[in-house]
């Protein structure tokens, strides 16, 4: 089965401290999630910022508005600039997502590499092209769009980016 590679990069116009605060809180993801996902964490829940060994469990909905469970595990933290989550049991034969965050002139530049497998074989790469790779687009220009609202440029009192 072919393993697949999803990369993003967005600037976030805020402090790398505000930056890491709002992702290493589990519960923010819900906030760029689109709704038609369905994504709820599961209780019980450990609400505190993201460490590694923490667990994680969402009911998610990605196709067809089927419940599946989704849990995944923060592997690796290294505070404020990276942490690693990786799919113990959900829709993926293999999720490992790794999030950077560096600071750089305007803000944080916050970088996304998930590295994913799907699994039913031939099957699995037939959905990846008819639907799961155009799905995962969606889903982190949905991301985007949210985090452009919650992280604005910085204007000028004529309202003109200063960046």
């Amino acid at each position: 089965m072919a393993a697949f590679v999803l990369e993003r990069e967005q600037l976030l116009r805020t402090t790398l401290e505000e930056a890491w605060s709002f992702f290493s809180t589990p519960r923010n993801l819900a906030r760029i999630t689109p709704a038609d996902l369905g994504f709820e964490i599961r209780e019980p829940f450990d609400d505190n910022p993201a460490h590694a060994g923490q667990l994680i469990t969402y009911s998610v909905k990605p196709i067809l508005g089927i419940p599946l469970t989704w849990v995944t595990r923060i592997d690796d933290v290294q505070a404020p600039h990276r942490f690693v989550d990786t799919q113990l049991r959900g829709p993926y034969k293999r999720w490992h997502h790794v999030h950077t965050f560096r600071e750089c002139e305007g803000g944080v530049l916050m970088h996304d590499r998930v590295e994913y497998e799907l699994p039913l074989g031939i099957l699995g790469e037939l959905l990846h092209d008819a639907l799961v790779k155009g799905r995962l687009k969606r889903i982190f220009d949905h991301r985007w769009a949210v985090l452009e609202a919650i992280f604005p440029p910085a204007r000028t009192d004529r309202g003109i980016p200063l960046f």
